[in-house]
Parts: structure tokens; C-alpha cells; sequence
């Protein structure tokens, strides 16, 4: 992977439906989660109709290797920040920031 490229693990995909829904270069959006009680640093995403559809893995355990935890880029986001996909895997998408 690009060092001038951002990437992302998207992950709890389980929750709303997982893999399946998705295919490469889909667009996607993130949003700051404020109001998630479990991370403070939270980015929820959405699909381009506006449903939710994961969360930016922010743990060691699911974030994957080149990519970044969503500690690492939510000063980045301001209202809403565009990203597309570009690998899938099991039961996560890898993105890149736009």
C-alpha cells in the first residue's frame, strides 16, 4: 500500500448485514460517533443512502495491518468524510480516505 494513501479497517459489518452488500470501489462515508458510549473516539459509517452499515475498527486486535484506527484519523474528519472501497475481506472492508 501507497505511504501517501490512507487506509481504514471498516469493521462490526455483523451488525448490519456484513460483507455481502458491498463490492469494491463503493463510496462510503464516515461520521464521528459522538455520542458512543463504549469508544470516544468513535467513527460510525454510512452508505451512500445514509445507513449505517459499521464502524472504523480502533483496537489493535481488528484493525489490520497498514491501515489506520480510528484514533488515528478522527481529528482528520470534520462534518463527514468521503472514503472508497478497495479490498474485502471476510467480515471487514479495507478503504481508502478520499
Amino acid at each position: 500500500m501507497s505511504k501517501d494513501r490512507i487506509y481504514i479497517t471498516i469493521n462490526h459489518l455483523d451488525n448490519y448485514g456484513g460483507t455481502k452488500g458491498f463490492r469494491v470501489n463503493d463510496e462510503l462515508f464516515l461520521k464521528k460517533d459522538t455520542d458512543n458510549p463504549f469508544d470516544d473516539e468513535a467513527v460510525a459509517v454510512y452508505n451512500r443512502h445514509n445507513v449505517k452499515c459499521g464502524y472504523v475498527a480502533n483496537s489493535v486486535y481488528s484493525v489490520a495491518r497498514g491501515t489506520r484506527s480510528a484514533g488515528r484519523i478522527y481529528d482528520r474528519i470534520k462534518d463527514s468524510q468521503e472514503c472508497i472501497v478497495r479490498f474485502i475481506t471476510e467480515d471487514s472492508l479495507i478503504s481508502e480516505l478520499l
